[in-house]
């Protein structure tokens, strides 16, 4: 898989030990910043992770903050972007079986490198369960966001 992967300056300290992980699993990384410890806006960083993903550039994203939480704001803004902020284990598998997420949002100042490390693996390596009922409730957040996508 390609996995784009986007930063701003609260998590770029954790950025290359994702990074290879990613790399360690087999995937190809594209890394579109940030590269600096200079204060810098999330969604700048948000933004070209969210549209790769959408347009097939990429498989999936991965975005990195002090919290997650901006990120995760930020890409669910763009439409075709199912993003979840995760700080557990369970919850980066249950959000890619049930919710089928496209793109994983963690906090730096959260978590540390050896739970990034396990969140990332199991993120990657789980598969939507494509069940009649996860894809009922996919298929209802698609119909709000075309609700409310502007022509």
């Amino acid at each position: 898989m390609k996995i784009i992967l986007g930063t701003d300056h609260a998590g770029v300290g954790l950025k290359q030990d994702v990074i290879a992980v990613i790399q360690k699993l087999g995937h190809e990384v594209i890394d579109v910043g940030c590269n600096c410890s200079d204060s810098v806006d999330y969604p700048d960083y948000a933004l070209p992770v969210c549209e790769q993903v959408v347009a097939g550039a990429a498989d999936r994203g991965i975005l990195i903050c002090g919290t997650g939480i901006g990120m995760s704001i930020a890409a669910n803004k763009v439409p075709g972007i199912r993003c979840a902020l995760v700080h557990d284990v369970f919850s980066a598998k249950a959000t890619r079986e049930h919710n089928d997420t496209n793109v994983l949002a963690m906090g730096e100042r959260v978590i540390g490198p050896g739970l990034a490390e396990e969140i990332v693996k199991e993120w990657l390596s789980t598969e939507f369960s494509g069940g009649e009922r996860h894809m009922n409730r996919v298929n209802k957040v698609k119909a709000i966001e075309e609700k409310y996508r502007q022509v």
